[in-house]
């Protein structure tokens, strides 16, 4: 097969796989919404039992489809510490964004990291900043800033905590696809990652959430907050399916989409996620999308079907005309 058939393939496949990603992932602001809502549960006790139920599904699913993937060699054990310490501070910062700003438009907000990937991906991984990616985050992100509502200064003064936390989010989001991105490339299967990542940032939400008197925004005041939900059978079965569905599913999903993808290129693929999310917060909760905001949702999109056609356009440029590869096989 040639190299650009293949390279074809492999770009078609990353964006499958990050598309479906993005679906699973839109419904995981909507189970953290409905739990905020109904019990009131602290962000970051939520976040925690999150992290725990992830935990407890993949290991045992792993234990029995997978065991090799239960074995980490001893030098990748740093890194993936300092992954799940990332990991949790995005668990954190989506978790609280949620509750302070709703599903949909904390969803558009943690999208900011589309603009901090491809950033930082360039300075960082050295990966491809062409003019097309470029424009395809300008657009991204100016969506992002319509929707957010972030251009009307009484928003600001209304939940400039709320903004703020959302773009943190997205900080952390970037981050965290980099590191995908570079655990791929140090050959750690995307699930073990995932089940390594999420077990540490367990213990450090446990941290935090164990800091006396609550010092943080949404943590727990004291030690009987872990367990909130107290008997509420059905508020920790909702908390355990968004543990064993759309976040193993779509966290797994999408760093299996870092190993065919550019961090940048799968980050902003998955920005379709607020507009899928927006729909069910919708139909769910009420929660409504001005004109404006339906404008940014828009141009989010716009940004990944423009990515996709540039990254056509670039791959049909760099393609050997069939005289070429018909002068190579020859020479060969």
């Amino acid at each position: 097969m040639p190299a650009t058939a293949h390279d074809r393939t492999h770009l078609t496949r990353g964006y499958a796989i990050a598309l479906a990603a993005a679906a699973v992932l839109s419904t995981t602001a909507i189970f953290i919404r409905h739990l905020t809502l109904t019990y009131q549960i602290p962000a970051l006790v939520l976040a925690f039992w999150r992290d725990v139920f992830v935990c407890v599904t993949l290991l045992p699913a792993l234990a029995l489809l997978r065991r090799r993937l239960l074995r980490v060699e001893r030098r990748h054990l740093a890194y993936l510490v300092w992954y799940g310490l990332v990991l949790a501070a995005f668990n954190a910062t989506w978790t609280l964004s949620v509750a302070l700003n709703g599903a949909a438009v904390a969803t558009v907000l943690v999208y900011s990291s589309a603009a901090f990937t491809a950033l930082l991906g360039w300075w960082i991984l050295r990966e491809h900043l062409g003019w097309g990616k470029l424009l395809a985050v300008a657009v991204s992100l100016g969506g992002c800033i319509l929707v957010s509502g972030a251009l009307d200064a009484a928003a600001w003064r209304a939940n400039v905590v709320g903004i703020l936390t959302g773009i943190l989010s997205g900080l952390c989001y970037a981050v965290y696809s980099l590191m995908g991105r570079s655990a791929s490339q140090r050959g750690l299967n995307p699930w073990t990652t995932v089940l390594y990542t999420f077990a540490f940032a367990t213990v450090f939400l446990l941290g935090i959430n164990l800091l006396p008197g609550g010092m943080l925004p949404g943590a727990a005041a004291r030690p009987a907050d872990f367990l909130w939900l107290g008997s509420a059978l059905a508020g920790w079965g909702v908390l355990f399916v968004l543990a064993a569905g759309p976040t193993v599913a779509g966290f797994g999903l999408y760093n299996v989409s870092l190993t065919y993808l550019p961090s940048s290129v799968a980050n902003l693929v998955v920005s379709l996620e607020p507009a899928l999310t927006a729909v069910t917060a919708y139909l769910l909760f009420g929660e409504r999308l001005t004109a404006v905001q339906f404008a940014g949702s828009a141009m989010i999109l716009a940004g990944v079907v423009f990515l996709r056609a540039y990254e056509g356009w670039v791959e049909s440029r760099t393609r050997p005309s069939p005289e070429t590869r018909a002068e190579a096989a020859a020479a060969d």
